[in-house]
């Protein structure tokens, strides 16, 4: 029998109680939204800011009825910082608004047609490879950061520090005991915890530097990036194909926390309020982030695991959290301190998060019951692997599409010709085993 809910998904806490449980779901995302923005260049204070915009919208489309938070999506990163050395930061909030138009029109599609066509679009055997890819392919993006003084610079110019390692292992130490040895709440805000942990220690090894703290004011606007303010938009056919492509990752990524998300609280949100609702919340909430400057939204699993733990499922704390993020976002010394976390803290933390997410890319196809001993199952994700790591890249003339996005195209035209797809068990099988039997 299931576990009656604490307070149900329209029951508002009192006062007290409402802040605490707010707080605990900000801290459950905080520490990797603001990694995204701090690995591609935008502000993490606008992210924390869009995200909180992005999570109301969210719970307005979907008409209150599905408490899930709203933070910097993993699979953008190395879009972004394409992106941005394409066409600086507005190119890469013009892909992100793209990005968003292509949920509505998904979620126009799923409203007319059904929901099936897009679970057969993307079977996890599409997913899941294009998954791993995203995480192994930031590998190099968290060694740098853990190993060098200058991460990012050219490879001639990188300055190895035996000190910005041994903080980036205290760091990623401190995240991987959290996340094995805590319990409860705790168990769920690792990364928030390494961070902290990583923090110290790089302060007494003489890495942090507060004078930007001190200086900063305790109210200030942060760096938004404005349309037609700040950059005049300008829609490319580059930018569309570095951007667009990913939004095939991150509607499959979406579809599995909704039915994650039903079963634990008891209802079925694939139906009511509809997948179309879902996806469209999250569409909108990218393309609010696209005009401050924020990275893609995505809901979170973090949040998903909060409200499992704790057997809270109001929209009321969700949406708590939400307004809490916003605030923060205009205080400039939490801007400033953000700021003052040195790269091997973040390299540390980074070594285990992007690990997870090609691990999760792993488990997708473990639960989803892939057989690899079909020569399709096996051809499918080796061909999207090796494309996708390996940074194969087509390119005519100033036309260029990334190994990321190429492999997810790749990935899908293969799934559609390849015999043997009648064989498939797909999300499409999960989906419907799983959500017909939800009260």
């Amino acid at each position: 029998m299931r576990a009656k809910p604490i307070l149900d998904v329209h029951e508002k806490p009192k006062a007290p109680q409402w802040l605490i449980l707010s707080l605990q779901h900000l801290f459950a995302m905080f520490g990797a939204t603001i990694l995204v923005p701090m690995l591609v260049g935008l502000s993490p204070a606008v992210a924390l800011i869009s995200s909180g915009l992005g999570t109301l919208a969210y719970l307005i489309i979907t008409k209150g009825q599905i408490p899930a938070y709203l933070g910097s999506s993993f699979a953008f990163i190395i879009p972004i910082t394409s992106a941005i050395a394409l066409g600086g930061p507005g190119g890469a909030m013009v892909g992100s608004f793209l990005t968003g138009i292509v949920y509505g029109i998904v979620a126009l599609l799923i409203k007319k047609l059904g929901y099936k066509w897009i679970l057969n679009l993307l079977p996890p055997i599409v997913v899941g490879p294009v998954i791993i890819v995203i995480g192994l392919g930031l590998a190099n993006v968290a060694v740098d950061m853990a190993m060098y003084e200058n991460p990012g610079a050219h490879p001639d110019e990188l300055v190895y520090s035996l000190k910005h390692l041994m903080v980036a292992l205290t760091t990623l130490v401190i995240t991987i005991g959290s996340a094995i040895f805590l319990k409860g709440i705790f168990s769920i805000i690792p990364i928030l915890i390494g961070i902290i942990g990583g923090f110290t220690t790089a302060y007494f090894a003489g890495l942090v530097n507060f004078t930007a703290v001190k200086e900063a004011s305790w109210i200030a606007a942060p760096d938004f990036i404005i349309p037609f303010v700040n950059y005049t938009p300008s829609i490319s056919l580059a930018i569309i194909v570095i951007m667009v492509p990913i939004a095939l990752v991150t509607l499959a990524e979406h579809i599995g926390d909704q039915m994650v998300l039903s079963n634990i609280v008891g209802r079925n949100f694939v139906k009511k309020p509809g997948l179309h609702r879902s996806i469209l919340g999250d569409g909108v909430a990218t393309i609010i982030a696209s005009f401050i400057g924020g990275p893609p939204n995505t809901t979170y699993g973090e949040n998903i695991g909060v409200i499992a733990i704790t057997r809270v499922f109001s929209v009321f704390v969700v949406g708590g959290a939400a307004v809490i993020a916003i605030s923060f976002g205009f205080i400039g010394k939490i801007t400033a301190l953000i700021g003052s976390v040195p790269s091997a803290v973040m390299g540390g933390v980074s070594i285990l998060l992007f690990g997870i997410i090609a691990s999760s890319g792993l488990r997708m196809l473990i639960e989803s019951k892939v057989d690899f001993g079909e020569k399709r199952n096996l051809v499918i994700a080796s061909v999207i692997t090796v494309i996708g790591i390996g940074g194969a890249f087509l390119k005519m003339g100033d036309f260029q599409i990334p190994g990321m996005a190429l492999a997810a195209i790749v990935g899908v035209v293969l799934n559609q010709v390849l015999p043997g797809k009648d064989k498939e068990v797909g999300q499409l099988d999960v989906l419907e085993n799983k959500n017909d039997t939800v009260a």
